[in-house]
């Protein structure tokens, strides 16, 4: 058996042997969430219509503060904005992704979680009729959360959305 084909058997068998531990064993392991290219992340939104990209650096680099970049977004991420977009029938503009300045954690802008969006009257006002008002961030910023478990809080110049995809401990973070 050659040694490319005996590593290549074991690195199965391992990946293997973790996948079943996950499955058998509650709690042992979370999937990492699907990520996606800026370029891909953009096909998505652009397919769905009525949402736009805002950079005051006029670039997508995701080591460049001044760019807004969907470079390693969560898949769950666009999903969930994409539904936004639906549901609220209001245009909207992201004006943050996962470039790097924002507040680290694991939920994170550069983990692929949250997104900025520009506060239009069509998009504060469907937030906050839609959504239930929780308390306020410790830096003072008003949050509202979603039955989806989205946590939406109002900064002075934008919406900063944690979008949990369905985790729990996402919302309970967010929503701290």
């Amino acid at each position: 058996m050659s040694s490319r084909f005996r590593a290549t058997a074991v690195t199965g068998l391992v990946g293997t042997t973790a996948a079943l531990v996950a499955l058998l064993v509650p709690g042992t392991a979370q999937a990492a969430p699907a990520r996606l290219g800026h370029a891909e992340a953009v096909s998505r939104l652009n397919a769905t219509g009525g949402i736009g990209l805002s950079s005051s650096g006029g670039c997508s680099n995701r080591n460049n503060p001044t760019c807004t970049s969907l470079e390693q977004v969560n898949a769950a991420t666009i999903g969930d904005v994409t539904t936004l977009r639906r549901a609220s029938a209001c245009a909207l503009t992201i004006t943050g992704g996962t470039e790097t300045g924002h507040a680290s954690g694991t939920y994170s802008h550069w983990n692929g979680y949250k997104i900025d969006f520009s506060p239009t009257s069509c998009v504060s006002g469907y937030i906050t009729r839609s959504f239930t008002r929780i308390a306020d961030r410790g830096d003072g910023a008003a949050r509202w959360r979603s039955a989806a478990g989205n946590v939406y809080a109002r900064e002075g110049n934008h919406w900063d959305v944690t979008f949990c995809g369905g985790s729990a401990a996402c919302t309970a973070s967010a929503s701290s």
